[in-house]
């Protein structure tokens, strides 16, 4: 089992109503993934690759199995401990960035740490270090309208690192890029996995820039296999 501030999904079952029976979402998924590497989770759509990030976002609540986020078994907490959980260990990368669009890039990292309670000085200089790290110290009082969607992307990623997660979750971050911004956001995603000693699992249906990842896993029909290395 990896280390207390990775991510282990063990033996994991999910299952959805589907009229008189129940759709298996993920069939007996087992995953590790440990602080500071980068796990790529391929598959075609309806193969369960949305299911296990949000089960590994603690946001669904799987019917078998356990999810082990920083050491923590998320099986017996409560919605509000859950939730707690999300805000101090989880960072989600979400496929669309969803940025704020009267707020600046700076002040879009701000609101994650508002929203924690850990507003001032020092979380102002960490969201200045972040926009630094992802390339856009240059761009931190633009607003969204004013950034292409590379840099929107950036920004995304660097609000989900705002409040120092033990693991980082991320859907689909090259789906709106074209080939040369999305080698970069992986390349970007990739380096401050390492840098930041995330566990990172990284969902996506284009296995164009896999080579990036330190492991690819394949979903197909709610199961889980780990390719050979890429």
């Amino acid at each position: 089992m990896t280390t207390d501030n990775g991510l282990v999904l063990d033996d994991v079952t999910l299952t959805y109503p589907d009229g008189d029976g129940r759709l298996t979402a993920l069939d007996a998924v087992s995953l590790d993934v440990p602080a500071g590497t980068l796990t790529a989770v391929v598959g075609p759509s309806g193969s369960g690759k949305s299911s296990l990030l949000a089960v590994a976002a603690t946001l669904v609540t799987p019917d078998s199995g356990r999810v082990v986020v920083a050491g923590t078994d998320v099986g017996p907490l409560t919605p509000a401990a859950k939730a707690e959980l999300r805000r101090e260990k989880i960072g989600i990368v979400f496929q669309q960035p969803n940025l704020l669009p009267s707020l600046g890039a700076l002040e879009q990292l701000e609101v994650m740490a508002h929203l924690s309670g850990r507003m001032g000085r020092e979380s102002r200089q960490r969201a200045l270090g972040l926009l630094d790290a992802v390339g856009l110290a240059e761009a931190a009082h633009k607003r969204p309208h004013q950034l292409s969607g590379g840099q929107r992307q950036r920004v995304n990623i660097a609000r989900a690192l705002m409040n120092e997660p033990s693991v980082l979750l991320v859907d689909e971050p090259t789906s709106a890029l074209d080939h040369e911004r999305g080698a970069a956001v992986m390349e970007l995603l990739a380096g401050l996995t390492r840098e930041r000693g995330t566990a990172t699992v990284l969902v996506t249906h284009d296995r164009t820039h896999l080579g990036r990842a330190d492991r690819v896993a394949t979903v197909r029909d709610g199961r889980l296999t780990e390719d050979a290395r890429v």
